[in-house]
């Protein structure tokens, strides 16, 4: 029987200085039936001839040029040109290990349709990882490794771009990169979660992810913190509001003023609450901020949560089991 071929999608804008060691790990990958959809968005520097040496003389490496502009329509042009039964993305500055398509895949066979393969990443970069970016990791890792990644859905994207892989059928099911949504990557995870796609749990790290001062997420405006409360908020609204209920808003740093400003803009009522003492009493776009022990005398409430503080996050968790509320139903945070 012959072997499923995995289509391989890779939008790439001047990564020349990687790009070698991003399809060198591919061609060393120990499952060998791939195709690579390589997408050039209108890079200034050579990796498009650097790609090309690749498609002369390797016939599974395939190299089109953008007709749009980005990587929402890099990756629309790559998945109409692929012809696997299974998808993954692959960003052209990372690396795989020898492993990673041949893990994955035989995730997905052995657990079918409407399953999520993932696997776990680590960081890696010539100037040293950030806090930020290690804790990221640690955080994603630690979700993975038991498949529970949705379980904090609303915090951060819980499955990096780079390192999945689902049947053709499952990815055109939740329209694939149709939505014109940024952080792409994020709104396909929500449309993974809000799809039931259950991820596989997986212990090994399949992807090195490369860290850079240029690199896009850190400096397009797509991925900056607005656009992510914004399509949080969005799905919030779509899959876990409950209008039967009432809602509140728990903190008025900016992820709170946001989130409270998106609210009134789409006449979403909502009591604001926070334990800043400076704060409480205060009026905030026409809206009173309250103590938060007004969630004891509310009837059955949804909160968001956008403190950030970690500790502080350890305390309103504490506090919300001792109301005997569950995460993802009664409580949700957005940081």
């Amino acid at each position: 029987m012959q072997e499923p071929l995995v289509s391989i999608l890779i939008p790439f804008k001047n990564t020349e200085q990687y790009l070698t060691e991003c399809l060198d790990s591919i061609i060393n990958q120990s499952y060998s039936n791939w195709e690579v959809l390589a997408i050039n968005d209108h890079s200034t520097d050579s990796s498009n001839k650097l790609v090309g040496s690749y498609a002369k003389k390797d016939s599974r490496f395939q190299l089109f040029h953008n007709e749009g502009k980005g990587i929402i329509e890099a990756l629309r042009m790559a998945f109409k040109n692929s012809r696997g039964d299974y998808i993954t993305r692959m960003d052209s500055d990372d690396i795989m290990t020898n492993s990673k398509l041949e893990v994955m895949l035989n995730s997905l066979i052995m657990h079918g349709k409407q399953h999520v393969a993932i696997g776990q990443v680590k960081y890696f970069s010539n100037v040293g990882i950030s806090d930020g970016y290690d804790r990221y990791e640690k955080w994603l890792n630690k979700l993975t490794s038991t498949g529970t990644n949705y379980s904090e859905i609303y915090k951060e994207c819980v499955i990096p771009s780079p390192c999945w892989m689902l049947h053709r059928d499952d990815l055109i099911e939740c329209d694939a990169f149709n939505p014109n949504d940024y952080p792409e990557d994020y709104d396909l995870t929500f449309r993974f979660y809000e799809h039931n796609y259950n991820c596989i749990p997986c212990n090994q790290v399949l992807h090195y992810w490369r860290d850079y001062p240029t690199r896009t997420s850190r400096t397009h405006e797509h991925y900056a913190q607005n656009y992510f409360l914004d399509i949080k908020l969005t799905y919030f609204l779509k899959l876990d509001f409950d209008e039967s209920r009432i809602l509140t808003v728990w903190g008025a740093g900016f992820k709170g003023k946001t989130i409270a400003k998106r609210l009134i803009e789409n006449n979403i009522d909502f009591i604001w609450i926070c334990d800043n003492p400076k704060k409480i009493g205060k009026h905030i776009y026409n809206k009173e901020l309250f103590n938060f022990e007004t969630l004891k005398a509310l009837d059955n409430p949804q909160s968001i949560v956008t403190v950030a503080n970690e500790d502080a996050q350890l305390y309103i968790k504490s506090y919300f089991s001792k109301l005997e509320k569950q995460s993802m139903i009664d409580y949700f945070f957005f940081c």
